[in-house]
């Protein structure tokens, strides 16, 4: 079969021939159709990321949308190494493979699957949003934090405000969702919104940058009412990887702070996070920008370093 192929560390995958996947017990063969390149997937191929384990050479692609043997349309996960998603085919224990509904193209499913589970993944299973829940989402400007609006609000939030460096990519998710907008500004300007948006009350936070403007964000919570404890959920570290809490701040405040992401949800709960991803995208509309490219074209997918629209290669079938 054709496939994307690292031979080492931090290189641009190749495409060439790489054997065809056999499926052993419990696993499914799937053709694939399409597959998102994610910067999850790059630092993986790069053995930067805390899951990266299987040595090259290897078949980059954490997942994808496909076709089973049997005939059915899924979404994969997790391929068996060092197969991948980035292939015409690829082996996945049947744990990690849901089925996928009619009425969304492969390219979308493609693209929403990552980031659609990383903001379903932190408002269900780690904040438990209840429904009329105000949920603020820090970095809304990429992929992730917009489709995270569409999702937040699918899942019963009643307001949700989304920070970002540029008044003109905030400004549009106010047709996405979005109820008010905060420009990451320096200064007291940035700090007097976050004030006022936690008085008024904020439940659940979605942080998708670290780095000052979280600080600046668990400031104004702590400063903020304490009738309604604040939950913030780290997805992302955008920004910074370190940032400095005040010990006195989680001392004085009912602010609880967690992370979401692979380790921090429970495999199961992903899958089952996936499969209601998938089967709500139809009615729900979800979308992200997107940009196509052909496995033949895998080099120059590789190469794209804006992150918005979404990359995602198909296989040329």
């Amino acid at each position: 079969m054709k496939a994307a192929v690292v031979h080492e560390w931090g290189h641009t995958p190749v495409l060439e021939d790489f054997e065809t996947p056999e499926a052993g017990e419990g696993e499914v063969r799937v053709a694939v159709t399409a597959s998102a390149l994610t910067n999850f997937t790059k630092l993986r191929a790069a053995g930067k990321h805390y899951s990266a384990a299987t040595p090259p050479p290897f078949i980059p692609g954490i997942d994808g949308i496909g076709r089973s043997e049997d005939g059915r349309r899924v979404y994969f996960l997790f391929p068996r190494a060092p197969f991948g998603g980035l292939a015409e085919a690829a082996v996945v224990p049947s744990s990690r493979c849901v089925p996928v509904p009619d009425g969304v193209d492969d390219i979308t499913l493609a693209a929403i699957a990552d980031p659609g589970m990383s903001s379903w993944a932190a408002l269900e299973v780690r904040a438990k949003l209840t429904p009329g829940e105000t949920v603020l989402i820090n970095g809304a400007t990429g992929t992730a934090g917009g489709l995270a609006v569409q999702i937040a609000k699918h899942l019963g939030a009643s307001t949700v405000i989304v920070t970002g460096r540029r008044r003109d990519a905030l400004e549009p998710l106010l047709d996405h969702g979005a109820d008010e907008i905060i420009e990451l500004a320096e200064g007291e300007p940035l700090h007097a919104a976050l004030r006022a948006a936690f008085q008024r009350g904020v439940d659940i936070v979605l942080d998708y940058l670290w780095g000052g403007s979280a600080e600046s964000i668990l400031a104004a919570a702590g400063a903020g009412r304490a009738d309604r404890p604040m939950r913030f959920i780290q997805i992302g570290t955008a920004s910074a990887r370190t940032i400095t809490v005040p010990g006195d701040l989680l001392h004085s405040s009912a602010i609880e702070i967690m992370g979401s992401g692979v380790g921090s949800v429970h495999p199961t709960a992903i899958m089952g996070i996936l499969g209601r991803l998938m089967n709500a995208a139809p009615a729900a509309g979800f979308h992200v920008a997107t940009r196509a490219f052909s496995l033949t074209e895998v080099g120059d997918a590789w190469s794209v370093e804006a992150r918005t629209p979404r990359v995602v290669v198909t296989m040329n079938r």
